[in-house]
């Protein structure tokens, strides 16, 4: 196993990230003072339109784990996996797992939804030239919301200067998951990327409504404190749901089976049973941060199981 990727596999904390690329931003324009942004230009973002709001996935990078490996893939049952994959037309052996953070607009508030590996754990680290391409700057961000603290999802929070990647944002996590991250900062020996961030953190209740349009959604098994965020506008909502689940075929597929990475797997079954019921009974649309770019779309019932129902990009 290649020394990057067992920091994927073992789910790394924030503390353990001070070496992530993430880009230090170079102009410090306010937060909240922005022109309206082009249309975007790039292959690495895609405009999401939830009711009247404007929303942008931004490609950060891939993860890639190799299927049949059992010490590099969460999925142990190896060969029940691969055959998933194979009929699902997947047939290079490896588990694609894309990684965009979602940027919403609400208001004056210009938040940013998890901040991408930085470079770390074999990714392009791309997120900030998205960020760029969508029209935002990232001194613009005014909040960053954490699904969770591993690598993948904090990663680009802070470059290796220690200098932070989004200046004028405030971070904002659940108490569980903030308290979580520091005992494994502690542990890891790792504060300086701690008290880089500590100053910006806010933690929220869990469930708690976090900006105007967006809420807390607590969804239990992956971490202590993992949230996911229901983002709401007029009669149109859009759950970003995180880490709950991974892959667009096992995940949803194959609900039941085991997740290494999820600290309470019992709990991470139900949550990902849970989503795929209520997705696919009502008009629920989901934000896969880990599905294939850009990670919009439903779950829809299918024989006895479930499958992933990409939707069309929004033309802007």
């Amino acid at each position: 196993m290649t020394p990057s990727f067992k920091i994927a596999a073992a789910g790394l904390m924030l503390a353990t990230l001070m070496g992530a690329g993430a880009c230090s931003p170079e102009a410090q324009t306010p937060p909240g003072d922005r022109a309206a942004p082009a249309a975007p230009v790039s292959p690495d973002v895609s405009a999401v339109r939830i009711g009247t709001l404007e929303a942008t996935a931004l490609r950060d990078g891939t993860l890639k784990v190799p299927a049949g490996n059992a010490e590099m893939s969460p999925w142990t049952n190896t060969a029940e996996v691969s055959a998933l994959l194979t009929a699902a037309g997947v047939t290079d052996g490896t588990v694609h797992l894309s990684i965009q953070p979602l940027l919403v607009r609400d208001g004056e508030r210009v938040v940013l939804i998890d901040a991408g590996a930085g470079g770390q754990m074999g990714t392009e680290g791309k997120l900030v030239a998205s960020l760029r391409a969508a029209g935002v700057e990232p001194s613009q961000v005014t909040d960053v919301l954490i699904s969770h603290a591993h690598g993948d999802h904090v990663g680009g929070l802070a470059g290796a200067d220690g200098r932070l990647t989004f200046p004028n944002a405030v971070i904002r996590m659940s108490a569980p998951e903030w308290t979580f991250a520091q005992a494994g900062a502690a542990e890891a020996g790792a504060g300086a990327l701690l008290a880089a961030i500590t100053p910006k953190v806010e933690p929220f209740a869990p469930g708690a409504q976090v900006t105007p349009s967006i809420r807390a959604v607590p969804l239990a098994g992956h971490t202590p404190g993992h949230s996911g965020y229901e983002i709401e506008s007029g009669d149109d909502r859009l759950l970003y749901i995180g880490d709950a689940m991974h892959s667009s075929i096992i995940s949803v597929q194959r609900p039941e089976w085991r997740n290494a990475w999820d600290s309470d797997s019992a709990a991470a079954v139900t949550t990902r049973q849970g989503l795929l019921e209520r997705g696919a009974s009502g008009t629920q649309r989901i934000y896969g941060v880990h599905f294939p770019f850009p990670g919009v779309g439903r779950f829809q019932r299918r024989d006895d199981g479930f499958v992933w129902v990409p939707e069309a990009p929004h033309q802007p």
